[in-house]
């Protein structure tokens, strides 16, 4: 892979320098109530949108993908500033971006694809409706000329593709609702109105808590949960645009891209995030497919805060609002939909779940549960070992298929009669499979009843390992030559 083609600096810089515009616009107002949800200052959102923004549009492991300050990660934040306060939250980001870079050099970002594709439906319909629903605290009480602002802003992002393309639509929409609303002087809200954005370059700054072993143990279950929460939103950001790209990101790379950038915000005065969905997809369908729209965007932020921020502050809220409507349209998985009757039901629970869950309580949440529903599904659909039986001669034989686990164990004894099967019984698991450790207990306890019951038991075709694992079993074991060679699930 050629180093033009991996770090995608230059595939049109135009595009990516307007959308890189239009995003960073987009991330002042997301990084303010996110600094805010946690009882930080505003200041400290924007510097982590500054911070883990461009090293990660540097690093990261996918071209244009937008990491700043996000709502997953300040909750997480909320307990640790209230009760510790705000030095020991830049230590537990530089310890979480330590776990994160750990987890990327380990390649154990992989684990992603753990998730089902029903919880990515859910975990992406379901950020659609929480980006919806978090735009209506900035328009609540407004007047109508706002709600008409809104409408018009989404509106523009329809209709100019039709005329251009040489402008990302939702940077017209927001250059055309800034000029309006200055020219007419409307009565609505504006950025100025959320908090003042002025600040100065962030700057180092080593944490004034003391860094010993009572600090390690007031922050390492935070930086966990920062690191893992974080990680789980930033790659699933990833195969969300992977999958609308057509090209694949490393997961790996990101881990490490995330763990260096929050590390960096530790140490720089600002708060641990994590890859942004909702800007990602801004940057996406205006056109933002390189490295250099994130750039754009992290330094124009910067600039906004210490240069510009007399003019971004007019910027009126409605044109953002309407801009982050249109992103959770175009988020929501609406093909999801056309599944419904043709999708089993099984899978159709967990996308449901995990939308829900991910609106009500927590992304990290859902997606951990959607992956253990799906777990258990796949357990219970696979919960059967079959059994075909034929003689040879005197002999009853047993031929199984399937897999031999927790969840099959009860099929699996329900296939055996020791009290009315004739005296010479071979058991053959040529097409069945070990899987753990209540496997060889249910071949042990099957073993012990034939033996109480007299009869005579020849087990084929278990893999070695299985064979020494085995108490009751063992001695009937035969060894054939054509044995599976697999190792079963315990606890070693």
């Amino acid at each position: 892979m050629s180093l033009q083609k991996r770090y995608n600096f230059t595939t049109n810089p135009k595009n990516d320098i307007l959308s890189g515009t239009v995003v960073a616009v987009a991330l002042i107002p997301e990084a303010i109530a996110f600094a805010l949800i946690a009882g930080l200052s505003p200041q400290i959102g924007l510097y982590t949108a500054f911070i883990l923004g461009l090293i990660t549009a540097l690093i990261g492991g996918k071209p244009g993908m937008i990491s700043g300050a996000t709502g997953a990660v300040a909750v997480v934040l909320v307990d640790l500033v209230l009760k510790h306060g705000i030095e020991y939250m830049f230590w537990a980001a530089v310890l979480a971006g330590i776990i994160q870079i750990l987890i990327g050099l380990f390649r154990l970002g992989k684990f992603i694809r753990l998730v089902p594709q029903p919880a990515i439906y859910g975990f992406v319909n379901g950020l659609a409706i929480v980006i919806a629903t978090s735009q209506i605290p900035l328009i609540k009480d407004s007047n109508l000329m706002t709600i008409f602002l809104v409408l018009l802003t989404m509106a523009i992002i329809y209709i100019l593709p039709r005329f251009t393309k040489a402008l990302p639509a939702s940077l017209g929409a927001l250059i055309a609702i800034t000029a309006l609303v200055l020219t007419f002087n409307i009565d609505t809200k504006q950025i100025k109105d959320l908090a003042d954005i002025s600040g100065s370059f962030p700057t180092f700054h080593l944490p004034a808590a003391p860094l010993n072993f009572e600090t390690l143990k007031i922050i390492l279950p935070y930086s966990i949960i920062i690191a893992l929460v974080g990680l789980i939103e930033s790659l699933l950001t990833l195969s969300v645009l992977d999958e609308m790209s057509g090209e694949r990101g490393s997961g790996n790379q990101e881990c490490i891209a995330q763990g260096v950038g929050n590390m960096t915000c530790g140490l720089f005065g600002a708060m641990p995030g994590c890859a942004m969905i909702g800007q990602s997809m801004i940057n996406f369908t205006s056109g933002g497919k390189g490295r250099l729209s994130a750039l754009t965007a992290a330094i124009l932020l910067i600039l906004f805060v210490v240069v510009l921020n007399k003019y971004i502050a007019l910027i009126p809220l409605a044109a953002l609002v309407g801009i982050m409507f249109v992103v959770a349209i175009a988020t929501f998985s609406w093909s999801s939909l056309g599944h419904f009757k043709r999708m089993p039901k099984e899978d159709l629970f967990v996308m449901i779940s995990v939308t829900i869950i991910t609106i009500f309580a927590d992304l990290a949440i859902a997606v951990i549960a959607g992956v253990v529903i799906s777990a258990l599904v796949f357990a219970w659909k696979h919960a059967k070992i079959y059994a075909r039986t034929h003689m040879e001669g005197e002999r009853k034989i047993y031929e199984l298929e399937g897999p031999l686990f927790f969840g099959s164990v009860y099929s699996f004894l329900e296939k055996f009669d020791p009290q009315n099967d004739p005296f010479e019984v071979v058991i053959d698991f040529k097409n069945a499979r070990v899987m753990d450790q209540s496997g060889v207990e249910a071949i042990d306890k099957i073993t012990k009843k034939y033996k109480e019951a007299g009869k005579s038991i020849v087990l084929r075709h278990l893999s070695p390992e299985c064979k020494q694992l085995l108490t009751e079993a063992g001695p009937y074991c035969t060894w054939e030559e054509d044995d599976p060679n697999y190792r079963v699930a315990i606890d070693y």
